[in-house]
């Protein structure tokens, strides 16, 4: 099962929980045991899993990415979305997720987590679903 998740972003860099969009797919799809990929076919978004409980978390997340990638640098990139660019690098385009008795395996605090980097923006991801 191949599913495409329709996303709006409403800041320029935010983390958007889509756990609960996951999870509904994988009870929709009827499956016990197998593997759930999320993929995000942009450049400057990504994919992460993370605390979900203390917003101060994802806080912290993005304050050190933007240390670490600041929005004003000596960037060649003419769009002037450099910075969305190489984060989405350092986070990632994907996660494999474990699908065990119907249920995606996450710790007790954890959630699956659309990243923007280059909003706000009208986004996609993809679920696929493998039953094993």
């Amino acid at each position: 099962m191949l599913e495409e998740i329709e996303i709006s972003t409403n800041e320029r860099v935010c983390f958007v929980d889509i756990t609960g969009r996951i999870k509904k797919l994988i009870q929709q799809a009827k499956v016990k045991e197998g593997i759930c990929t999320v993929y995000v076919p942009h450049t400057t978004a990504g994919i992460t899993v993370n605390e979900g409980a203390d917003p101060s978390v994802v806080r912290d997340i993005l304050t050190i990415l933007d240390k670490i990638v600041p929005q004003i640098a000596s960037y060649t990139h003419l769009e002037g979305n450099s910075p969305a660019h190489i984060k989405s690098t350092l986070v990632g385009c994907s996660k494999t997720l474990i699908v065990h008795n119907g249920e995606i395996q996450l710790g007790t605090w954890q959630k699956v987590f659309f990243c923007e980097f280059d909003g706000p923006r009208r986004r996609s991801f993809y679920v696929k679903i493998i039953n094993s």
